[in-house]
C-alpha cells in the first residue's frame, strides 16, 4: 500500500480561507420587516471594534439546488458586509438577491477579500 500524503502535507492541516458566519434574520422593527438588509453573527466577533476588519467584505451563502446546472447542484447568492449592527459583533449584509427565509439559521462564508489592509 503506497502512502499518498507525504509527511509535509502531514504537518500543514488545509487551511480555511474564509470566516463561519449565520444567517440571524432580516433587519426589522416591531411593525417592519426589511428582507433588502441581512444581520449575520460572524464567528469570533463579539463587539464593534471587531466588525472594522470585516467592512466591505464578501459573503457567500452557499445552497443545494434539486437541478444541475454546469454540472452542479450547488448555487451561490454573493453579498457584502456594509456596516455593524449594534454594539454586539453583528453585521448588516446586503445581497444581490435578498436571501429566502429557509436560510435563517444556515452557515454563511464571509470571505477574506477584498484586503483593506
Amino acid at each position: 500500500r503506497i502512502n499518498i500524503m507525504s509527511s509535509v502535507d502531514r504537518q500543514h492541516p488545509p487551511s480555511r480561507l474564509y470566516s463561519r458566519g449565520v444567517f440571524l434574520g432580516y433587519r426589522r422593527s416591531r411593525c417592519v420587516q426589511r428582507p433588502n438588509v441581512a444581520l449575520v453573527q460572524i464567528e469570533g466577533v463579539k463587539d464593534k471594534k471587531a466588525v472594522d476588519f470585516y467592512l466591505g467584505k464578501r459573503i457567500a451563502y452557499i445552497y443545494t439546488a434539486k437541478r444541475e446546472k454546469n454540472g452542479k447542484k450547488f448555487r451561490v447568492v454573493w453579498g457584502k458586509v456594509t456596516r455593524a449592527h449594534g454594539s454586539n459583533g453583528v453585521v448588516r449584509a446586503k445581497f444581490r438577491r435578498n436571501l429566502p427565509p429557509r436560510a435563517i439559521g444556515q452557515g454563511v462564508r464571509v470571505m477574506l477579500y477584498p484586503s483593506r489592509v
